[in-house]
């Protein structure tokens, strides 16, 4: 570096030397030596115009000038009668860039990293910025292992001074992990201690996980996941003393030796609060989740330390300050801690700021914030509040954020910033049946009309056996307090024929109905409908005997006006990426009188969300439904509960479960029981990517005619992908039946696909 200094300084004074004229006035410019550069671009950094008086100051100046360009490589002043003639020496430009045997890296990325480093097509080629580019590279082939990478690098002239740069690259072997050792451990043994650890010799799953590739990023999060094992289990003075990498001559495996210092077990004796409690000390203590006599745990401390500073969140001290200290007895190993409250001044909300809503109207995410401007600061309400605009489903990603405002000690803005998806869709549905082939169906709708929030849907089902002909409508806030006002329009025609075990009939239902939905609390709405339906019956000579009686007794066309009131809770952290939280839906539907039916029916569907691991998401769900007939009537048997499918028991054909007659058809029930257990997690390194999840799942369920009997219930277990790609909605599933009969029909693939806009 120092050598490239001293050649700039010695082709400057070598410059300054050739001028030696005195001081004249400038006639004219002529430049010379140019061969790509344009003589306007060396007008344009010359600090000299025709008519200026050139003297040693200014050609010095002029010098510098054109040397900072960085075009050139050697630049003189001479003078010819009046005439300044500058003569450059131009640095070659890269004409293009070529990269032999890369493997490890698509060579896009190659050519950006080269490009940070300088060294791009169409830039001035420089000899040390070249030598840096070929360092950056090998730097990223030793971050994936790749410690014998050997990188030859030649450039070629070509016409107009410019350069062809080819690097040649022999990745060689990705060094493995040999071996990790432990030393001074001996609370744990090294195996426990490996088996926290992300880095690992390669075992089965290397080819994929690419664990066994050492990566000091990967070794730092592991000695912290180690710090944090012993923290947890009570070690205070456990220390990392020392940790060793080495790798073999041969550059193929790679040894890591951890040191460290456990120290002896500690137990909590005592707590104490002190500072200014402005929350009463009572229920500060509360939220300390140590306990005297109980073994330190850090997690513990670092989570009543959160408990502690969001509650006082919540009262306006948005920069709270808390700290834990500890006292240690050495002979008794014991510790104490005193936690110190500083809660800072009390601020309050000056504005908040929405960006990246491009479609969706303010006032759609305003409506949903608990948290007001002009109102204290309060955690919790910050938190429902992007909670609620998340559930919107509106936005691939909410980030809020809560900065001070700048020159007040007494103010923060809230800014929310959105990442809009796509919120209407075409959809079509497709499953395969070994009974009825290919199922398709379709929909259009549009959850957030213009911006505004509203939602609407026309639905299209032209399959064999369901046509569904459907207009949606509703309003969220159709009152500044939340009330939703919904429209429903419907035609809906059900034919079984083509349903090879389903006992035979045949219903064209023509009606319409109104909703509203009234919150009740903060995550809880009851909603009340009523509708007016126009219902024909058919039956064949195959029919079942049931519903041939029925028709008998009510006739062909019937009336009915179903009143439907429903409870809804949902509590989830979020509604594309849910990992934690519940959802209840209680729904009943009873026919008013003044039709032809009386009949009841009520079900309840819940879900639980819990986050096993930061990956790993546990979801439980339960549904249970009942119906029956009142005044001496029956439940009308297009009113019965069916499952099978992919909205109950996977693996199953649709609606194929539950009671069969003489013939052994499927008729359907009054009593329905469904229940799922999911596991939810990423797809392997997509981690950061909301729009896709895996999962392994395992159903079980069916319809009942009169008692319950779980020796009926069918189950079913498999996986399935989830995919919130820019085409609209796509889930693949692939079910296995555990406890199939003769009689059932089964469906294992089924797939859900829909174009959004």
């Amino acid at each position: 570096m120092k050598f490239r200094y001293l050649v700039a300084l010695v082709s400057f004074f070598y410059a300054f030397s050739s001028w030696a004229s005195d001081s004249f006035i400038v006639k004219d410019i002529r430049v010379e030596g140019i061969q790509r550069t344009e003589a306007g671009t060396v007008f344009s950094y010359l600090p000299i115009k025709v008519g200026d008086t050139l003297d040693e100051e200014k050609a010095t100046e002029a010098i510098k000038a054109l040397y900072a360009t960085g075009f050139f490589k050697d630049v003189k002043l001479k003078s010819e009668d009046g005439v300044l003639i500058v003569e450059v020496d131009e640095r070659p430009a890269i004409a293009q860039i070529s990269i032999n045997g890369a493997k490890e890296f698509e060579k896009d990325k190659l050519l950006e990293g080269l490009k940070q480093a300088g060294i791009s097509e169409s830039r001035i080629f420089s000899r040390s910025l070249l030598d840096r580019a070929e360092q950056e590279l090998k730097r990223q082939y030793i971050s994936r292992g790749k410690y014998s990478v050997k990188i030859t690098t030649t450039t070629t002239p070509l016409e107009r001074n410019r350069v062809a740069i080819n690097f040649d690259i022999n990745e060689g072997r990705t060094a493995r992990i040999k071996k990790i050792n432990f030393v001074g451990n001996e609370k744990f043994n090294d195996r426990e201690l490996r088996g926290l650890l992300v880095l690992r010799k390669p075992d089965l799953l290397s080819w994929f996980t690419k664990n066994d590739q050492y990566s000091k990023q990967k070794l730092s999060a592991d000695l912290e996941t180690l710090r944090s094992y012993y923290l947890d289990r009570g070690y205070l003075e456990f220390n990392i003393e020392s940790t060793q990498v080495s790798i073999t001559p041969d550059l193929r495996d790679i040894y890591i030796t951890i040191n460290v210092t456990e120290g002896d077990q500690y137990t909590v004796s005592d707590i104490k609060v002190a500072g200014e409690l402005l929350v009463p000390e009572v229920e500060i203590r509360k939220l300390i989740l140590l306990k005297d006599g109980e073994v330190f745990a850090r997690q513990k401390l670092t989570e009543s330390i959160k408990l502690i500073t969001d509650r006082l969140g919540d009262d306006g001290y948005a920069f709270a300050n808390v700290n834990a200290s500890p006292e240690l007895d050495y002979e008794t190993r014991q510790a104490s801690f005193t936690f110190f409250i500083d809660p800072g001044r009390r601020v309050y909300i000056r504005r908040i700021n929405i960006t990246g809503n491009d479609r969706t109207r303010d006032e759609v995410i305003r409506r949903e914030f608990r948290q007001m401007e002009g109102a204290w600061h309060s955690t919790k309400n910050i938190n429902i509040s992007k909670q609620r605009v998340d559930r919107l489903f509106f936005f691939n990603s909410v980030n809020v954020e809560t900065p001070a405002v700048p020159n007040k000690t007494d103010q923060v803005d809230i800014n929310v910033k959105v990442e809009e998806r796509p919120t209407g869709s075409i959809m079509f549905g497709a499953g395969y049946s070994d009974r009825q082939g290919i199922i398709l169906n379709g929909s259009i709708s549009q959850n957030n009309i213009f911006g505004t929030g509203n939602f609407f849907s026309l639905d299209v089902n032209t399959g064999a056996i369901n046509k569904t002909y459907a207009a949606s409508f509703t309003n969220p806030y159709f009152t500044v307090n939340g009330v939703s006002l919904g429209f429903d329009v419907y035609k809906r025609d059900l034919d079984t024929r083509p349903l090879a075990r389903v006992g035979t009939f045949k219903t064209e239902t023509i009606g319409a109905g109104v909703r509203l939905g009234i919150p009740i609390a903060e995550n809880d709405i009851v909603s009340v409908g009523l509708a007016a339906e126009n219902t024909v019956l058919g039956v064949f000579a195959d029919s079942p005997q049931r519903n041939k009686d029925f028709v008998t007794e009510f006739g062909k066309s019937t009336n009915n006006f179903p009143l439907t009131l429903s409870w809804a809770r949902d509590r989830r952290d979020s509604a594309i990426w849910t990992t934690s939280g519940t959802t209840h839906r209680l729904f009943g539907e009873v026919s008013v009188p003044g039709g032809d039916l009386d009949y009841y029916k009520i079900s309840y569907h819940q879900k639980w969300f819990y986050p096993i691991t930061d990956n790993l998401t546990l979801m439980l769900n339960g549904e249970f439904g009942y119906g029956d007939g009142y005044t001496g009537r029956s439940l009308p048997f297009f009113k019965n509960f069916f499952a099978g499918g992919n909205n109950s028991v996977s693996g199953y054909d649709l609606n194929s479960l539950g009671p069969r007659d003489d013939r052994r058809l499927t008729l359907g029930g009054s009593k329905r029981i469904v229940g799922n257990i999911e596991v939810l997690f990423p797809v392997p390194f997509m981690k950061e990517d909301r729009s896709l999840r895996l999962s392994a799942f395992l159903d079980g369920g069916t319809v009942f005619a009169r008692d319950i009997d779980f020796n009926l219930m069918r189950y079913s277990a498999g996986i399935a992908l989830t995919w919130i790609s820019p085409m609209g909605p796509l889930k693949v599933s692939i079910a296995k039946p555990l406890n199939d009969r003769p009689e059932d029909r089964l469906q294992a693939f089924q797939f859900m696909f829909g174009q959004q806009f």
